[in-house]
């Protein structure tokens, strides 16, 4: 009786977590958006630099260098391109996308910044929707089947050896 209820509360904090998930997605989608085109600003200036100069990115990038503080300058701007890339790409992906293909693409949420951003203007709510609704019984089964499994698990050692 013990394990079932646990398995139940399980199953009840996950379908809390999971029916959050299409809000905080459509949360960190409206970030992930602002900070390609923020980055999108910056290289597009860098690059408009390097070709009033006659040189790629990458030949000014590596032209960066000389003292400490172009060194650093150099770094910061070959991290600001790569982490601009990276977002362009997972933007690419998850634009246009409900939140069913978002869940599907989840590994695709992985800056922390944006995620941080995100998380510190998301307000909880109860999900009215047939999404929320299906995020949420994926979340309970899942829950409450993870509990179960993992409780069976520290239970079998000490479980009766039923005889033979």
């Amino acid at each position: 009786m013990i394990i079932r209820s646990l398995a139940l509360a399980g199953g009840i904090a996950g379908a809390t977590a999971t029916s959050q998930f299409p809000e905080f997605s459509q949360q960190y989608m409206q970030r992930l958006g602002g900070a390609v085109d923020a980055l999108g600003e910056v290289v597009a200036d860098f690059d408009a630099s390097a070709a009033a100069s006659d040189l790629t990115r990458d030949e000014a990038l590596a032209q960066m260098q000389g003292t400490a503080f172009l060194e650093r300058r150099g770094a910061d701007m070959a991290r600001s391109i790569a982490r601009y890339e990276r977002l362009s790409e997972d933007l690419h992906i998850l634009e246009g996308h409900g939140p069913f293909m978002r869940a599907y693409n989840a590994a695709r949420f992985t800056d922390s910044e944006i995620a941080q951003a995100a998380w510190q203007v998301y307000k909880p709510a109860v999900p009215v929707s047939f999404v929320g609704f299906t995020f949420a019984s994926v979340g309970f089964v899942l829950g409450g089947l993870g509990i179960g499994a993992l409780l069976g698990l520290l239970r079998a050692p000490f479980r009766r050896r039923r005889a033979a």
